[in-house]
């Protein structure tokens, strides 16, 4: 069975379109996650700069999301045997795949602004 047809057989059936969302949220449940993957899409990144480009987020709610993201694929940790040591972060074939549904996100989110807020 294709993907295409597999994800025809989950639109059509509410439990499996359920479960499937259900799915994806255990993944990307957070406040953080999802920013954490927007900012690995520009690129690999250090524990540093990650903590710079996401505001308000904490040395240890960081580290446990990267922690989360690590088990369940999404990214990959990268430790370089420098002085002091070196570790990168860096999306997965799977991880960069999310690509096209940050961007769905943003796009929504924008409309939806600007919709209920009346901001741009």
């Amino acid at each position: 069975m294709n993907r295409l047809s597999k994800l025809e057989q989950v639109k059509n059936c509410s439990g499996e379109f359920v479960l499937a969302v259900n799915d994806t949220m255990n993944v990307l449940n957070g406040k953080w996650k999802l920013p954490i993957i927007g900012s690995l899409l520009y690129g690999k990144k250090r524990f540093k700069e990650l903590e710079r480009e996401i505001p308000k987020i904490t040395p240890r709610m960081l580290s446990k999301e990267l922690k989360d993201l690590e088990v369940n694929a999404i990214i990959t940790r990268k430790v370089y045997d420098t002085i002091p040591v070196t570790v990168e972060y860096e999306l997965t074939k799977s991880g960069n795949s999310l690509k096209t549904v940050l961007e769905v996100m943003v796009e929504w989110g924008l409309q939806h602004r600007k919709r209920v807020i009346g901001k741009k």
